[in-house]
């Protein structure tokens, strides 16, 4: 009995059983043998002073750290606050305002691929040059005059998906006097023997404008674009340009006649377009002509 006495301090023999010496033991720091003993047992693991060793450890860093990172992120988005004026606050929503004419619009509608045969961007200027001042005329004699017919359809436009072809597919002829359409429409004009009326990106043949110049080589909307450039001159443009790809092989002549329905197909089905033979948004935007 002395000799259990005197390792436990002079505390008694029924202290000896007990673990409170080995937790003494720990508590006075006495190795690092002490502590895994000990390290199963929950008393050690509610004391105070384990966890003030674990402060070195990654977690207790962790836990530090994002005091001081979160500091300047207060200061970063109030340096941004200051910058948002007003007037910068207005600009999204005039953008949200355009979003639903942009989505109707079909100018926004499609994107080229990178590996689209295109003109040149030069070629393409100078086409342009060149029939700045380009009116077409009438030859009958090449290329036949379409017919008015009520009932008329594009052909295969039921066929054709996506919203940039639903001019096609619900277009069909009217005939009118010249005051429907000046009550409707802002431009009307003669276009190589024949009028036309502009409408959101569109020529139309205006038929029943004026019974004594109806020359039409083909009854369907011409795509221009926003900038409303005569149909001739677009039809011309596209023209030349097909020309020098090697699709078109006759005149550059302003009207859409059978021989330039032709290179179109070819030129939209050799680019995966929908082959609508006609001068729609795709096409002329893989023209870059848009």
């Amino acid at each position: 009995m002395t000799p259990n006495a005197g390792g436990a301090k002079g505390k008694g023999a029924t202290n000896v059983a007990t673990p409170a010496p080995t937790a003494s033991t720990e508590q006075h720091g006495k190795g690092a043998v002490a502590a895994p003993k000990v390290a199963p047992s929950p008393a050690p693991a509610a004391s105070a002073k384990p966890t003030a060793t674990a402060k070195p450890t990654a977690s207790a860093t962790a836990a530090a750290t994002p005091t001081p990172a979160t500091k300047p992120m207060p200061s970063a988005t109030a340096s941004v606050a200051p910058t948002i004026t007003p007037a910068a606050t207005a600009a999204p929503s005039a953008t949200a305002a355009a979003t639903p004419a942009a989505a109707t619009s079909p100018v926004a509608q499609t994107v080229p691929p990178p590996t689209a045969k295109r003109p040149e961007p030069q070629v393409v200027q100078e086409i342009r040059q060149q029939h700045q001042n380009f009116r077409a005329q009438p030859r009958p004699d090449r290329v036949p005059a379409v017919t008015f017919q009520s009932d008329y359809r594009i052909q295969g436009s039921d066929r054709w998906q996506g919203p940039q072809y639903e001019v096609y597919r619900s277009y069909h002829p009217e005939r009118h006097d010249r005051n429907w359409y000046h009550s409707r429409y802002q431009r009307v004009e003669l276009v190589g023997g024949g009028y036309y009326y502009w409408n959101n990106g569109y020529w139309y043949p205006a038929w029943g404008y004026s019974p004594q110049e109806e020359y039409y080589a083909y009854d369907a909307p011409i795509y221009v674009g926003q900038r409303a450039e005569p149909p001739d001159r677009v039809i011309a443009d596209v023209q030349a340009a097909l020309q020098k790809m090697g699709y078109y092989k006759g005149e550059v002549d302003g009207l859409l006649g059978p021989l330039t329905r032709e290179a179109l197909v070819g030129y939209q089905s050799d680019q995966g377009l929908t082959a609508t033979a006609v001068i729609d948004e795709p096409t002329l935007a893989y023209l870059g002509m848009s």
